[in-house]
């Protein structure tokens, strides 16, 4: 899987060079056999962007793209559209990218990071729980799920957060030294030390659907769907696949 993400983000104009940071001899040994540059780091980071910053210490380049190792269907074009959103907005210190909900399940589950943007497509916030929350399609049918099952357009609602960051390089660097916050330990999400100290997040629309891979479940989900695609057809993530 994560030599799948490697060719992906290869396969984005604007990445260069491609390096895999892990704390793990097994993975760092088939990155390499497949042909690809790995390197180890330490087993104490406290998050993937902690890791990548140790990576990107060693590494000239202004603009540090961090794609997660559990994204295989990562489109090379939603790298290029969070490098563009970087480089396109200087007071914002991170990209990132977002797409839509298909299902309720995904609202109501903790493992999808759900989004909330302001109108300049800037991130208010980051969340396992359904934000912003319809309380009062939630009362009126009396839950939240119920809601979304009568009521399935307001699965719009809600975005879903890709796991895609792309950093400026000093930015990162500087991020490393903070301690984890106390949003970023409640939600176990590395993006909210940046939002706590008050640096922004600039969020786009991925050019299509993603699949993060967190269980068992949603490996299944993305080996049928690159199958798919070997045997000829679309990489199209869909409810119920």
């Amino acid at each position: 899987m994560v030599v799948h993400v490697v060719e992906r983000a290869l396969a984005a104009p604007s990445v260069s060079r491609a390096v895999v940071a892990t704390d793990d001899e097994r993975i760092l040994a088939a990155v390499r056999a497949a042909g690809h540059e790995a390197l180890m780091t330490s087993a104490a980071h406290a998050s993937g962007s902690d890791r990548l910053a140790e990576a990107a210490a060693q590494i000239e380049a202004d603009i540090v793209v961090n794609v997660q190792g559990d994204e295989p269907l990562i489109a090379p074009e939603t790298i290029e559209r969070a490098v563009e959103a970087l480089l396109a907005n200087e007071d914002a210190s991170v990209a990132t990218a977002c797409e839509a909900v298909e299902s309720a399940s995904d609202v109501l589950s903790s493992d999808v990071v759900k989004v909330v943007v302001d109108e300049r497509g800037r991130a208010l916030y980051f969340s396992r729980s359904p934000v912003p929350f319809p309380r009062e399609a939630a009362r009126r049918y009396g839950s939240l799920a119920a809601a979304l099952e009568i009521e399935p357009d307001l699965l719009a609602t809600f975005r879903k957060h890709t796991g895609l960051y792309v950093y400026r390089r000093a930015f990162l660097l500087e991020y490393a030294r903070w301690p984890q916050t106390a949003l970023e330990r409640a939600e176990s999400l590395e993006q909210l030390r940046v939002l706590e100290h008050g640096y922004r997040i600039q969020v786009v629309e991925a050019a299509s659907p993603s699949v993060g891979v967190d269980t068992e479940e949603d490996l299944k989900r993305v080996r049928e769907l690159i199958e798919g695609v070997l045997r000829g057809g679309s990489p199209t993530v869909r409810e119920g696949v």
